[in-house]
């Protein structure tokens, strides 16, 4: 039985790594509470590695729309949107796979997925009532890709560099870029406070009609 009794408001949170997706997505959860939203991870449907060693797994594209297990997240998206809760694949980047936990995710009035893709496939963005790209400078995105890479993921310098070069650079460019023309809004100076409180000023809008009888 669905405990939701009307369809849930469905936002998506995309844009280039480092451009502030997190800042955005959390400050949504703030401002509700988890009891209202329920966030999903794009970044933690990575397809599943395990039949691969781990010299192997280093060297994929990771930021290539292949590079994500799509029935399976638009699979859970849709069954959030049902009422039903899920259990979201935990990715350890650390081993470059799925670790063998998972995360429970219930269902709420308010899914917020968040990735570098997540204006990319039709099917996913049909199911949203919200498009944001969030729009940051190469520099700055770099910079803080590179920050979370060496404190997070124990990763050094010149595989962040060559990371970036080889694959999110021109990925950036070739797939995410593109995204910007599906979004109903786009943050052109990233996550910024006053395109955050609009953000949040149009979900409070969204929740209050949602929670009347």
């Amino acid at each position: 039985m669905n405990p939701i009794p009307f369809t849930p408001f469905v936002i998506g949170v995309a844009g280039g790594s480092g451009s502030g997706k997190s800042t955005v997505s959390q400050q949504v959860l703030a401002s509700f509470g988890a009891d209202m939203v329920s966030i999903v991870m794009q970044d933690d449907y990575y397809r599943d590695q395990s039949d691969l060693p781990p010299e192997v797994r280093r060297q994929q594209n990771y930021d290539h729309p292949h590079a994500f297990d799509w029935p399976l997240l638009i699979q859970h998206v849709q069954a959030l949107r049902n009422g039903e809760a899920i259990a979201m694949p935990e990715y350890d980047f650390t081993i470059d796979n799925r670790s063998d936990k998972t995360i429970p995710v219930k269902p709420a009035p308010v899914i917020v997925v968040e990735g570098l893709f997540a204006l990319y496939d039709a099917d996913l963005r049909d199911m949203m009532s919200l498009k944001i790209f969030v729009d940051t400078a190469s520099d700055v995105r770099f910079i803080r890709r590179m920050q979370r890479d060496i404190a997070e993921r124990g990763r050094t310098l010149e595989s962040i560099v060559g990371q970036y070069l080889g694959t999110v650079r021109p990925m950036h460019k070739q797939f995410i870029e593109p995204t910007k023309r599906n979004a109903d809004v786009i943050l052109p100076h990233g996550a910024n406070g006053p395109a955050v409180d609009m953000i949040t000023t149009k979900v409070a809008s969204i929740v209050g009609r949602l929670k009347r009888p």
